[in-house]
């Protein structure tokens, strides 16, 4: 049993903890870059039905969708030494925030792919064939009728996948990772103050997912303005 709840000790955790906030928001931040740039990759090949790598491509997202994330955390920071072991690469000494970022890329990609493949199927086709109709190339028919409509709807899509993922990084410190999570456990080992420790961990994810919120809303409203512009040009 921990100790007895001390109030004042939030404020003592509340900064301790906010120290390691950008690892958290590094973490977030390079998953969502490398998983939205695999994400697009993943796919192209649903968009344009592209034979065998669709197969490919449907089989990994089941398997993201259907595995939780901390058992590929575990299959990314075994599994990968092991794989690259055989061509004479040693991770052994790497840094574990390498196998969090890499496992996040490689999970949010699988997702953000989804996002993606229904937001572009989510414009209707005859638009872009008026598009073509008109004489616009392939690129312009994308960059001017089907992109605007698709970010549309992919950006509240993003922004609940965006906040998910917030909440997964929790997960990093099972590897080692000193993110807040990882220094929460520290302090409730040093203390055995669990419940103030788990309040202001709880506290500041809720106070970052606010901000994520308000940023994501302020994002949709500037694409529905330029959404009214296009439609009144």
């Amino acid at each position: 049993m921990g100790k007895a709840f001390d109030l004042s000790l939030l404020g003592t955790f509340l900064p301790e903890l906010l120290a390691y906030l950008p690892i958290t928001l590094l973490i977030l931040a390079a998953s969502l870059f490398f998983g939205l740039l695999l994400g697009l990759l993943l796919a192209i090949p649903r968009l344009y039905n592209i034979p065998v790598l669709t197969q490919l491509v449907v089989v990994y997202v089941s398997f993201i969708r259907g595995t939780p994330v901390l058992i590929q955390l575990f299959l990314v920071y075994y599994g990968l030494p092991a794989v690259l072991g055989l061509v004479h690469l040693d991770l052994s000494r790497a840094d574990p925030l390498l196998f969090v970022i890499v496992t996040y890329s490689l999970s949010s990609a699988a997702f953000l792919s989804e996002t993606i493949r229904g937001a572009v199927n989510s414009v209707d086709h005859g638009q872009t064939e008026a598009a073509y109709a008109v004489g616009m190339t392939a690129r312009q028919a994308f960059g001017r009728i089907v992109l605007p409509q698709a970010l549309m709807v992919a950006v509240p899509n993003f922004a609940n996948k965006v906040i998910g993922f917030l909440k997964d990084t929790s997960l990093a410190f099972t590897i080692g990772v000193m993110d807040m999570m990882g220094r929460g456990q520290t302090l409730i080992s040093a203390t055995a103050h669990a419940l103030e420790v788990y309040i202001s961990l709880a506290v500041i994810y809720y106070l970052v997912v606010i901000v994520l919120e308000r940023l994501f809303a302020a994002s949709e409203r500037k694409l529905q303005q330029h959404e009214r512009k296009w439609a009144s040009a």
